[in-house]
């Protein structure tokens, strides 16, 4: 009989509750590694016994990171500070949210709270300790089994720190689990250098013995759990923060060609339709043009639709089944057929970039990706609700005098089966593009410049690609090199396309820090950020963003009470209410 105990509900480390979660029946299908209700029990010493113990306390981890409370925080933390995202229906009565759209976030506020993280990353632990007793014991879990498993809750575990260190900087840094009421929880923070660097070690040392290719006959297990895609994918974008180029570059490259592979293995086997049967200017991006021309978002219901795309590298697979979980995270802040458009919405100067001719996001009226990632609000003049993920497809008609996007149904409230991606193929492109402009020298000689010009064509030449996939324009779809051709205009290139390609999707606030570290100031953040005009506070919001330190979050009132060893960041102040110092 396997022996559990409950986990005393006043026990906390680091202010997050030790739930595990198990699941002790077979696992007979490939969802139902994927979609396991947490159950809040923790495991003795002796319930590590054979494989399957291992598998379902690993499934718990995924399970974990499926929750309301870590989505919503990767869309919080990830998003919403950004220009790309304001107040929508009824904000102002979510007083959390609506301090996070002023600027005026302290230490109270529930989404500085990363005690859910800690949980995903305590269980990551826990597996990391038991799993080599479970090969000693049960025959049937080798050492390559084992070594896959290590790899692949190491990742996990990475991936949660990775988070944290963007959006707090500076955090206790465990890893051993937390198991014994005697052991030290009040851990001093480690500095985001140091965590970064213990990061990509780790990854660096278990991405060979990683799973490279689950079975056909388990197609959610190749995107929806870690594989050396995965780690690689994670490894290129720490080393972008590393501002280690080359390393990130190398690991954006092994994606890529591994992406080249899958596309070519099915061309060889018949397995892509005449429609997807080419090549993007020697990628393998899904074609959005959905037929003769006319009407597009082919890309779009691949990717952000069915899910587990042949471009998905992670995602967090919700499967399309309204008796099992969805995605609330998405449900609650994008909205649903009830709510739309939903508690946060596109900020007005993307909605109206196209109408009002701006062009500041999207570089023409031919961007499909502006009418499939938003869509109008009904007897809403010029307001737009988020359409990427609410909905199972888009489509793009060029048939009208303009053009028009239509809709798929609006997931029904509480039934939103959307995944959640994590890294896909033209974000990791995209990365490759920042570290190419980052190392081309600036200097004057011959050789730099020849050397700069071959490295700007080069990450021009994926911003191109990833660009012409979503032009919907019926004469020339390639960009002009001659208006990107210096370092500073292919930078302001890369970083916009990102923008455009992977808006709502967690990613935005990121970059915007990481070229604050970069550029050791905000001054390019700020300028951002300003453009959504935040309640009409656009100056106050300025100044106080004017701190480097002010650009990561405070760490959470309970995190202070528990670990007397925090030291608060300065721009928040030292106390509950304290909210961005200004300068």
């Amino acid at each position: 009989m396997i022996m559990m105990t409950k986990i005393n509900n006043s026990v906390k480390w680091l202010g997050a509750a030790l739930l595990f979660t198990l699941h002790s029946s077979l696992f007979t299908s490939c969802s139902d590694f994927l979609q396991i209700e947490p159950r809040e029990i923790i495991v003795l010493d002796k319930y590590w016994d054979e494989e399957a113990d291992v598998e379902g306390v690993v499934a718990g981890c995924y399970s974990s990171m499926q929750t309301e409370a870590v989505i919503s925080r990767m869309m919080v933390w990830g998003e919403f500070r950004s220009d790309n995202i304001v107040g929508g229906k009824n904000f102002e009565n979510n007083i959390q949210i609506a301090n996070v759209f002023k600027e005026n976030i302290n230490a109270s506020n529930t989404y500085a709270k990363w005690g859910d993280f800690y949980n995903v990353i305590n269980r990551c632990n826990t597996v990391l300790r038991y799993a080599p007793q479970v090969a000693e014991r049960d025959p049937s879990y080798t050492q390559s089994k084992l070594a896959a498993t290590i790899a692949e809750v190491s990742a996990l575990r990475d991936l949660m720190y990775f988070y944290l260190i963007r959006t707090f900087r500076d955090v206790p840094y465990i890893t051993e689990p937390y198991l014994d009421d005697n052991q030290k929880m009040d851990v001093e923070a480690s500095s985001f250098d140091d965590i970064l660097t213990a990061l990509t070690e780790d990854l660096e040392s278990v991405q060979s013995t990683a799973v490279k290719r689950y079975p056909v006959a388990q197609p959610y297990y190749q995107k929806g759990r870690i594989t050396q895609d995965a780690i690689h994918a994670m490894l290129a974008d720490m080393y972008l923060w590393k501002k280690d180029y080359q390393n990130c570059v190398r690991y954006a490259d092994m994606i890529i060609n591994e992406k080249l592979i899958e596309y070519e293995n099915k061309i060889k086997n018949s397995q892509l339709s005449t429609l997807n049967s080419q090549l993007i200017d020697g990628f393998p991006l899904i074609n959005d043009n959905m037929s003769t021309g006319n009407y597009y978002g082919n890309a779009f219901s691949e990717i952000f639709g069915t899910g587990n795309s042949s471009e998905s590298i992670f995602e967090l697979v919700f499967m399309n089944d309204d008796d099992m979980l969805a995605n609330a995270a998405v449900n609650s802040f994008y909205g649903n057929a009830t709510t739309f458009p939903g508690l946060v919405r596109p900020a007005d100067f993307i909605g109206t970039d196209i109408s009002d001719e701006a062009f500041t996001v999207f570089m023409s009226k031919n961007d499909t990706r502006f009418y499939e990632n938003m869509q109008p609000v009904q007897g809403q003049s010029n307001t737009y609700g988020i359409n990427k993920y609410t909905t199972s497809s888009a489509m793009v008609d060029l048939t009208k005098a303009e053009i028009q996007g239509s809709y798929g149904s609006t997931y029904t409230e509480g039934k939103n089966h959307s995944d959640w991606i994590i890294y896909r193929l033209t974000d990791v492109m995209l990365m490759k593009a920042e570290a190419l402009v980052e190392m081309a020298p600036e200097g004057e000689s011959e050789a730099e410049r020849l050397q700069a010009d071959t490295l700007l064509r080069q990450a021009f030449a994926i911003v191109n690609a990833i660009n012409k996939r979503s032009n919907c324009s019926k004469e020339t779809k390639d960009l002009d090199w001659d208006m990107f051709s210096s370092k500073s205009s292919m930078r302001a290139l890369v970083l916009a396309e990102r923008q455009r390609e992977l808006m709502f999707e967690g990613k935005r606030w990121y970059d915007l820090v990481r070229r604050s570290q970069r550029d050791d100031n905000t001054s390019f953040l700020v300028g951002c950020v300003s453009r959504k005009g935040t309640s009409g506070a656009t100056g106050a919001v300025s100044s106080k963003l004017s701190r480097m330190d002010a650009i990561y979050w405070p760490y959470h009132i309970d995190e202070l009470k528990v670990n007397k060893n925090l030291k608060q960041n300065p721009a928040f102040g030292s106390g509950e209410n304290s909210s961005i110092v200004k300068n």
